[in-house]
C-alpha cells in the first residue's frame, strides 16, 4: 500500500492534481517573486523555518528508533500483553522482535530522507544566495533565470525528500497496527491511506492552492 500510494501521488496519472504538484509551483512562484525584489531577508527566514522543520524530524525519527530498541528488553512482557488482549493470540518474543525491527526499520529510513531534505534546504539557501539581485539580473536575465531555475528545481527536491519522510511516519503509525494482530494492520494501513489521499487530492489546502 505504501509502494502504490507514493506511485500514484508522485509518478501516476493522478500526480499532477494532487497537493504536492501544487506546492511545486507554488514553489516556483516564490522564486520568481524573489528574484524581483531588492532585499531577501523574507527568503533567507523562510529557508530557516523549513530546515528547522526538517530538523525537528530527523531528531524525532533518532527518538523512535531509540526508543523501539529500548523497547527490545521488555519483548517479553508486550508478548504477555498480547496474550491478555481478547482479539489477539499470544505474540512470542522472536516474533515481537521482528515487529520491533520492521519499525525501527520505518523510521531510520523516514531519517536518512529527512537528513537529506535538510541536506538539500541547505544546498538551497546557498543556491538562492547565488542568484543575481534584481539590478544585476537585468543585465543578465539568461544566467539569472538559470541560477533560479537551479535553487527552483533543488527547493523541490528537498521538499519531496521531506514529504517522503513525513509519509514514512504516518505509515509507522499504521504499523503499529501489526502489534494488534492482522486485522488491525490492515484496518490501519487502509485508515492511512485514506487519510493521506483524502489531504493529497480531495482538502481545502489542495482546493485553496487552486487557481
Amino acid at each position: 500500500m505504501w509502494l502504490v500510494y507514493n506511485i500514484v501521488t508522485e509518478h501516476g496519472p493522478l500526480a499532477a492534481r494532487g497537493l504536492s504538484q501544487a506546492m511545486n509551483r507554488q514553489r516556483e512562484c516564490w522564486m520568481q517573486v524573489m528574484l524581483l525584489r531588492d532585499l531577501r531577508m523574507i527568503d533567507t527566514a523562510i529557508m530557516a523555518g523549513l530546515q528547522q522543520g526538517t530538523a525537528f524530524f530527523a531528531s524525532a525519527c533518532i527518538f523512535a528508533i531509540g526508543g523501539c530498541f529500548a523497547l527490545f528488553s521488555s519483548a517479553d512482557q508486550i508478548a504477555t500483553i498480547s496474550a491478555e488482549l481478547p482479539f489477539h493470540a499470544r505474540l512470542d518474543r522472536a516474533l515481537v522482535e521482528i515487529k520491533l525491527l520492521g519499525l525501527v526499520t520505518i523510521f531510520a529510513y523516514a531519517f536518512f530522507k529527512f537528513g537529506w531534505a535538510y541536506r538539500l534546504f541547505n544546498y538551497c539557501s546557498i543556491l538562492i544566495g547565488a542568484i543575481p539581485m534584481r539590478a544585476e539580473a537585468d543585465l543578465d536575465p539568461d544566467a539569472a533565470e538559470r541560477a533560479l531555475a537551479k535553487a527552483t528545481r533543488l527547493n523541490q527536491l528537498a521538499g519531496k525528500h521531506f514529504n517522503s519522510g513525513l509519509r514514512a511516519v504516518f505509515f509507522a503509525i499504521a504499523y503499529l497496527g501489526w502489534f494488534l494482530g492482522p486485522t488491525a494492520l490492515v484496518a490501519a494501513t487502509i485508515l492511512v491511506v485514506v487519510i493521506l489521499a483524502h489531504r493529497q487530492f480531495m482538502s481545502n489546502a489542495r482546493r485553496a492552492l487552486l487557481d
